[in-house]
């Protein structure tokens, strides 16, 4: 192995090592709770090795969310499976609502914090989530062909749809579920159930 190999292999090594770390204090700690100095302190480096990588929290969290977004795409490889387009909506929804409740954490950062849009807004688009919304997009556009749903727009219809879903995670992540004092079980059943009303609604 060359020079440059090593150093670019030892680059990736580094960068693995702080978004490692990162990802366990965002998780533990709070993304407003963590600051490049704890991150630093974690993998025992300098504040500046971390700067050398990452211009900011920001864009640090960034890069967390892509790695989580690739969690949930590797989820829908696994679960999203039909070819009829109206079951393969089905298991998008019912997968990205199990995926969101397994990962509490992880969902918080990927759609609930406010952070990074100062990374997207310089960066002219947020990218992290584009596979996962084209996965939808072209599932309802899909059932629009097949005249399947009632949508006729299938931006209108990606954002009813997705806003749906994140509804049902969100209410569970911010332990709003919970005032409904019934057991896990119960609230699956629910919570598929209410996916299961909702597609029924939009069916053509």
């Amino acid at each position: 192995m060359g020079i440059s190999e090593r150093k670019e292999r030892e680059r990736q090594e580094m960068r693995a090592k702080i978004i490692d770390a990162a990802i366990g204090m965002f998780l533990t700690e709070g993304y407003e709770k963590t600051s490049i100095r704890n991150i630093a302190e974690k993998i025992e480096y300098s504040p500046a090795t971390i700067y050398l990588y990452y211009k900011d929290k920001d864009e640090l969290l960034y890069e967390v969310q892509k790695q989580a977004f690739e969690k949930l795409e590797e989820t829908f490889d696994r679960e999203v499976t039909s070819t009829h387009p109206f079951e393969r909506l089905t298991q998008l929804c019912k997968s990205y609502v199990r995926f969101g409740r397994a990962n509490p954490e992880m969902y918080d950062l990927m759609f609930m914090i406010k952070a990074p849009m100062n990374c997207v807004e310089a960066e002219d688009g947020w990218d992290n989530n584009s596979d996962s919304f084209m996965l939808l997009l072209n599932t309802l556009k899909e059932c629009m062909e097949h005249g399947l749903i009632r949508f006729k727009d299938p931006m209108v219809a990606a954002l009813s749809v997705w806003a749906m879903g994140h509804g049902l995670v969100s209410l569970d992540v911010s332990c709003r579920l919970k005032a409904m004092q019934i057991d896990e079980h119960m609230l699956v059943q629910l919570t598929e159930a209410s996916i299961d009303q909702y597609l029924e609604l939009i069916k053509s």
